[in-house]
């Protein structure tokens, strides 16, 4: 009896890879948009992961938004 071939395990693999990267991706977006557009996220993602709101802070700063992260840090002190 001859082998199966392999074409039919690769193209599955292959198309699990894609949708895992195209997921990967829209999970990136999605939390990049909510840390965009609510501060109070950005506060809860301080307090859990900072290293997180680092990144997003970074990332801003290399795309040339400033100001984002010193706004949030007087925000919050003055709720404190």
């Amino acid at each position: 009896m001859a082998p199966k071939p392999l074409a039919p395990l690769a193209r599955r693999l292959f198309k699990g890879v894609v949708l895992l990267e195209v997921a990967g991706v829209l999970g990136a977006y999605s939390l990049f948009y909510k840390m965009n557009t609510s501060q109070d996220f950005r506060n809860r993602m301080n307090n859990m992961l900072p290293s997180v709101l680092e990144v997003y802070y970074k990332s801003n700063e290399y795309a040339g938004v400033y100001g984002i992260r010193e706004k949030d840090l007087e925000d919050w002190s003055k709720k404190e």
